[in-house]
Parts: structure tokens; C-alpha cells; sequence
């Protein structure tokens, strides 16, 4: 009898074994079915850099005496739920001066060549048809045209926020607060956020540059997801050395976010486009025309 007992057991076993094979099977068809929503990428033009002193951009005297010239791009994230718009360039006080204004240390000569409202319209869109506003951080390359977005949310890390908005700055350091301070629907976030909740659009925290900087996951459906660095990285022999700026608000920080950055981008599989880069930014055009 124990015998015939212990038998039945066994074919219970099996059988619940096999039921559980078939429903996996069953969900994973399932959620093959369940189509991603599309969503796109246009990139249109905040400007343009020309770095005069790029030992700036290391933590000692490593590119002394060099140049290099950054793009500043604009991006727009097309979602069924919404449209999200990633960094605003320059301040457009730059459009239409005769030429180029470099900052009073001479580190920096900047120019912008054409509204933001102006390649909006070649688009289709104006300010106001943008759900949310997101910058990578707050330094004023990447907050030009913030202001224009005052209907949207604002998806901005707490501290960096609570830092910007603080009297320190407001009185002390006004460039800084003036290109957002229009931003007052403020969604604070904590560390990563999937802005549409469904894995298509994700903003992750890399602390270091600024004491809030992030960077952006997009899966557009292409081969590969591509992320957006932020400020995590300058030029590819930043990238490649894992060297910080030397005006990082944390350099210790910056080195952690660039090792999280990269396991990141290696379990997704992901195309890493440096923001700042002129090469990276015509491969990823070539990618978005396919």
C-alpha cells in the first residue's frame, strides 16, 4: 500500500510539473503578444561649444593646452502618452548675436544658430505640447530654453532640486535659478524613474557632475536601446579613462555612477551616445533615418 502511495504521489508530481511547464510556455507567448508602444526620437540643435581650456575636463592637467569642439542637442521623446523633452540648450539670447560670445574666463565660446521654438514648429510641436521637461543637470548648457516648458512636469532629482531653488542660490548664483524657476509643476524623483511605466522611457539617477545629474534609457524599438549619457561623459577618451571633470560637484560619486552607467548599459545591451559628442550625435541621426 505505501508503495502504490508513494507511486501516486510521483505522477501528481509530474503532472504538476508539466502543468507548470505549459503555463509558463502560456505567459511567455503572452507576453510576446503584448507589443511595446512606439515611441520616438527627433533631435533638433541647442547650440554649439567650443572648449578653449579641456584640461577642464580632467582632474589634472591632461588635456592642457587643447581644444574641442561639443555639439548640444535637443531631444524630443515621442510616447502614446505623452511627449517628454530631454535638455534645452542654450540660453537663446545667443540666436542672432554676429558672433560667438565666449565666457569671461575664456573657457567656453558658445553659439546658437536658431530658436527653440522655430525647430519645434519644422516638427510640428510648440512648448506646450510637451507633457514633461527633464535636464540631464543644471549647468547652462542644458537649461537654455527650460522656461518655455512651464506647463509641463518637471522631472528633476529632490536634491538637485532642493539645491537649485535654495536661497543660497537664488540670491547668490541667479544665471543658475533663472532658466527654470518658470518650472513649478515639479515632479521629484528619488533616484530612477520609468516615466510612462512601461519600460520604454526610463530617467536614471548618475550622481557626481551635479549633485542630482541623470541620464536617459530610451527603447525605440530599434536593434538596440539607445542611452543618452547626460554629462556622465564629455568626449569618448572621458568615457574610455573614466576621467571626471575637475568641476564636478563629486568626482568620487561621478566614478561610482560611470561603473553603474556601464554594468547598465551592458545588461541592456544598450548603444551609448556621449551628448556632447559631434560624432556621436551624427551616428545616432543616421540610426534615427533608417
Amino acid at each position: 500500500m505505501k508503495k502504490i502511495a508513494i507511486a501516486l504521489m510521483s505522477i501528481s508530481l509530474l503532472a504538476a510539473c508539466k502543468n507548470a511547464k505549459e503555463d509558463a510556455k502560456n505567459d511567455a507567448a503572452t507576453e510576446a503578444k503584448i507589443e511595446k508602444p512606439k515611441v520616438s526620437l527627433e533631435v533638433i540643435n541647442g547650440g554649439d561649444i567650443v572648449v578653449n581650456k579641456l584640461e577642464l575636463f580632467s582632474e589634472g592637467d591632461l588635456y592642457k593646452g587643447e581644444s574641442k569642439e561639443f555639439v548640444d542637442p535637443i531631444y524630443v521623446i515621442n510616447h502614446p502618452n505623452g511627449k517628454l523633452i530631454w535638455d534645452t540648450g542654450l540660453p537663446e539670447g545667443l540666436v542672432g548675436l554676429p558672433e560667438p560670445f565666449t565666457t569671461p574666463d575664456g573657457a567656453f565660446t558658445v553659439s546658437r544658430k536658431d530658436s527653440l521654438g522655430n525647430q519645434l514648429k519644422t516638427i510640428g510641436l510648440t512648448p506646450e505640447d510637451f507633457k514633461y521637461v527633464a535636464l540631464s543637470h543644471i549647468h547652462f548648457d542644458h537649461t537654455g530654453t527650460a522656461n518655455y516648458f512651464k506647463n509641463a512636469s518637471w522631472l528633476v532629482q529632490e536634491n538637485e532640486y532642493n539645491f537649485i531653488t535654495s536661497d543660497s542660490v537664488q540670491k547668490n548664483q541667479a544665471t543658475i535659478y533663472e532658466p527654470i524657476k518658470e518650472l513649478t509643476n515639479v515632479i521629484k524623483l528619488n533616484g530612477d524613474f520609468d516615466v510612462f511605466e512601461d519600460g520604454t522611457v526610463i530617467i536614471k539617477s548618475m550622481p557626481g557632475h551635479t549633485i542630482g545629474h541623470q541620464v536617459l534609457y530610451l527603447d525605440l524599438g530599434l536593434e538596440r536601446p539607445i542611452l543618452l549619457s547626460g554629462d556622465l561623459y564629455h568626449f569618448q577618451e572621458n568615457r574610455d579613462g573614466k576621467i571626471a571633470p575637475q568641476f564636478n560637484h563629486d568626482i568620487p560619486q561621478t566614478k561610482e555612477s560611470m561603473e553603474a552607467f556601464e554594468a547598465f548599459a551592458e545588461e541592456k545591451n544598450a548603444d551609448v551616445f556621449i551628448q556632447h559628442s559631434p560624432k556621436d550625435l551624427e551616428r545616432l541621426k543616421a540610426i534615427l533615418k533608417k
